[in-house]
């Protein structure tokens, strides 16, 4: 399967076009960080959004491989929650040290809360905490086609530019792209 991959970036907190948390949802939206998130929780999310998308690469590293990852400074776990459930997730990598750059790491909602604007809030909320980080003067993201198909639109559509595209061909689709 030919999947094509697209690196996108919001060069200035001023690029962002925020979204509002959507009004239609029935219940409060909230966005917190997850402080000392275990291996086993953050499997927990990530395989709740990302397995419909064949993301596995998280999956394969070990519990002390992921407890160390989850542990460090740079790494931080965000959770949209709306009321008292769990309705996606953000990940940001602080890489300021060595390019200036947040990496929106992963992003996505549970598939039940699709379609409800949700992802246009998050992504404001993300966007807004990499910004917060000292030293920060770009964020950046990358999507692929194996993604759902609401993602690019909602990254053009809060501000970020495309900063080029690849294709390669996947063979069965065990690791994420």
């Amino acid at each position: 399967m030919r999947v094509v991959r697209t690196y996108l970036e919001l060069p200035s907190r001023d690029a962002l076009r925020p979204a509002p948390p959507p009004s239609t949802v029935g219940a409060a939206v909230s966005v917190a960080r997850l402080r000392s998130p275990s291996a086993e929780h953050y499997r927990a999310l990530y395989r709740a959004v990302g397995e419909a998308y064949h993301w596995r690469d998280r999956l394969a590293w070990s519990d002390d491989q992921l407890a160390a990852y989850l542990a460090r400074p740079e790494v931080s776990v965000w959770v949209l929650r709306v009321g008292d459930e769990t309705a996606g997730y953000f990940e940001l990598l602080d890489d300021t040290a060595r390019d200036g750059g947040v990496e929106i790491v992963y992003f996505g909602l549970i598939a039940r809360f699709h379609g409800r604007g949700l992802g246009k809030y998050m992504l404001t909320r993300a966007v807004d905490e990499a910004w917060r980080t000292p030293g920060a003067r770009r964020v950046w993201l990358h999507t692929c086609t194996l993604d759902g198909p609401a993602a690019l639109p909602n990254y053009l559509g809060r501000g970020f530019c495309v900063l080029r595209t690849e294709e390669y061909e996947v063979e069965g689709l065990g690791f994420r792209a």
